[in-house]
């Protein structure tokens, strides 16, 4: 198990040696005069005079094609809720380490002062023609919806929540292969989702997209049904026809996702479900049920949580570099359905492959793909190749890049190349 972090390690760990946790370095020399004059004036305008004749140079002549734009306005950030824009900085900062650290990508954090839809949306959308992508971040519910809505149908670039989309990739990986160790179809499964926001929403729709039929969903007022008045549009997408008792709602039920906060649901309740349950305690940093709790109530479960002091941490760092990797690789204009699945295939697929000595290391324990091992590790160094890949080539085939000739095989030494 990790060792605890303290407040006062935190502080020392963003402070020094210098503050923050990220910086720009230049990619080409800057060391003599004819540098200059490349670097700046008055080399440089001929590349401006390039994108002016055509936009697409851009990814060409600058560093376009490998910029995320991490962008938060603080109102929902980790569990610590809406602590405003610059407290959120620390956050998106971090991001930006992941970003660089596991996919090669550059980024700027831009944390956006407001918390009116129309007006981030603006902001986001005036600033866009500086990126590759734009990864959105620890927005609150309803609002993130409709402005990822906004931006994707505005913006030619790859566009996403990861709140929502992140935690939807990596849990269905998990869900499938889940599946496939305790015996149970897709198609048949009975999942309860506890938990109504950005992240729960995304989650339920990419289940039904990969064959799940039966979902039922809980928020912190109960079951989420039609007699209810409260809903907003979201939650009434998965709104079942009537109420039904919390006893028969996990009755029989194969799997159960927390995506809300401890002790939204109990023991009790794991007691009622099928054999072989499906159990995922996402709420951080402290599950709904901690992990020994639920194996005691239910040896027969198959569990995850969102920590990485527990196995089969549900980590949204197997998603949000890869996707972008492979969107951004292929000039993507969106990250679509067809791209989020594939990213959920790779993880799943990725798991069952022979595993690195290195790994072992890693974890100091024996990795085996099983009941223990049902997701890749953050540290598995095959991600980028194999997620960005096939997120790379589903969105060739969906139209959502226009690519030509394509060659998967080739992209994949390409990235195996770069990230040794």
């Amino acid at each position: 198990m990790a060792k605890k972090v303290t407040g006062k390690e935190a502080l020392e760990y963003h402070e020094l040696p210098q503050p923050g946790k990220i910086s720009v370095e230049v990619t080409k020399p800057v060391a003599t005069q004819r540098d200059l004059s490349m670097a700046y004036t008055p080399g440089v305008a001929v590349p401006c005079l390039e994108i002016e004749k055509d936009p697409q140079n851009a990814y060409k002549y600058t560093a376009k094609r490998n910029l995320v734009a991490v962008i938060s306005n603080g109102t929902a950030v980790l569990g610590l809720g809406n602590i405003g824009a610059l407290a959120s900085k620390p956050v998106m900062e971090g991001k930006g380490v992941l970003f660089k650290s596991f996919s090669g990508l550059d980024s700027f954090d831009i944390e956006v002062d407001t918390e009116s839809v129309d007006r981030f949306c603006s902001v986001v959308a005036a600033i866009a023609p500086t990126f590759g992508g734009i990864n959105l971040e620890d927005i609150k519910a309803p609002e993130c919806f409709e402005i990822e809505k906004r931006l994707i149908e505005k913006l030619d670039i790859p566009v996403m929540h990861d709140d929502q989309h992140g935690t939807a990739v990596i849990s269905t990986a998990a869900i499938i292969n889940a599946c496939e160790l305790s015996g149970k179809n897709i198609e048949d499964l009975q999942i309860v989702v506890v938990g109504a926001g950005a992240a729960a929403i995304s989650c339920a729709r990419l289940y039904r997209h990969i064959g799940v039929k039966n979902i039922l969903m809980l928020d912190s007022k109960g079951l989420v049904h039609k007699g209810r008045d409260d809903l907003n549009v979201y939650k009434h997408e998965f709104s079942c026809d009537t109420y039904i008792e919390r006893e028969k709602i996990f009755k029989n039920a194969d799997v159960v996702v927390g995506l809300s906060r401890p002790g939204t649901f109990s023991l009790e309740d794991i007691k009622l479900m099928a054999e072989n349950p499906i159990i995922f305690t996402l709420a951080n940093p402290t599950p709904e049920i901690m992990p020994d709790e639920t194996k005691k109530a239910r040896p027969d479960a198959i569990v995850a949580t969102g920590r990485s002091d527990f196995p089969n941490q549900v980590n949204n760092v197997l998603g949000f570099p890869y996707i972008f990797r492979g969107a951004m690789d292929v000039q993507a204009k969106k990250i679509n359905i067809e791209m989020k699945i594939a990213a959920s295939c790779a993880l799943a697929a990725l798991a069952k492959q022979k595993i690195p000595e290195y790994l072992h290391e890693v974890h100091a324990r024996k990795l085996e793909y099983g009941k223990e091992y049902i997701i890749p590790s953050p540290f598995d160094k095959r991600l980028v190749v194999e997620v960005s890949a096939a997120v790379a080539e589903a969105a060739v085939e969906s139209g959502s890049s226009s690519m030509q000739d394509f060659d998967i095989k080739e992209y994949k030494k390409e990235l195996a190349k770069k990230f040794k």
